[in-house]
């Protein structure tokens, strides 16, 4: 059977605000599906945006357990993106799923991924899935040589990726903080 894959997932930290973009396009095998999935969105009562990249059940069951995380610490986005990562990479179920996860908060942008990665970049802006080379070259480019603000930089970037990146369209959805 085939799997769901692609996205494209890009975060940026500019200028005192925070933008997220995904791309809308679900792939199953050669066709596209869908071009309208919404891969970007809040939780924790709108204070952390999640954005997720690979399999959509999976990314869904993460998103659920980051959620849980936020509840029993708070919303305390470092330790829960901890917390769910060591579950991910140790539980016999969750070590299967095939999904990556972008969360930032107001000070905060991780990359969280099943190897037991929580990654924050060091230049405020990251990307997952198969356009996110693409997406965050654009997007560093674009900080370094333009006025843009944050939310302008995502929106060109994913527009970059979804020229060059098959599994990625130009239907994007963003969230800011």
């Amino acid at each position: 059977m085939e799997t769901f894959h692609g996205t494209t997932i890009l975060a940026v930290r500019h200028r005192g605000s925070l933008a997220v973009a995904g791309d809308g396009q679900i792939t199953l095998g050669n066709s596209v599906v869908k071009h309208h999935a919404r891969k970007v969105r809040r939780i924790y009562n709108d204070k952390i945006i999640i954005g997720f990249a690979g399999a959509t059940a999976d990314a869904l069951n993460l998103s659920e357990r980051l959620e849980e995380k936020l509840e029993r610490y708070n919303g305390n986005l470092t330790r829960s993106a901890v917390e769910l990562a060591r579950d991910w990479r140790t539980d016999k179920y969750l070590r299967r799923l095939e999904a990556m996860m972008l969360a930032a908060d107001g000070t905060r942008l991780f990359l969280i991924s099943g190897n037991g990665d929580v990654i924050e970049p060091d230049e405020g802006l990251v990307a997952i899935g198969s356009g996110g080379v693409v997406a965050q070259a654009a997007a560093t480019a674009l900080i370094q040589h333009t006025e843009m603000n944050a939310r302008e930089i995502v929106e060109a970037a994913m527009k970059i990726a979804g020229t060059i990146c098959i599994y990625t369209n130009d239907t994007v959805s963003v969230e800011e903080l």
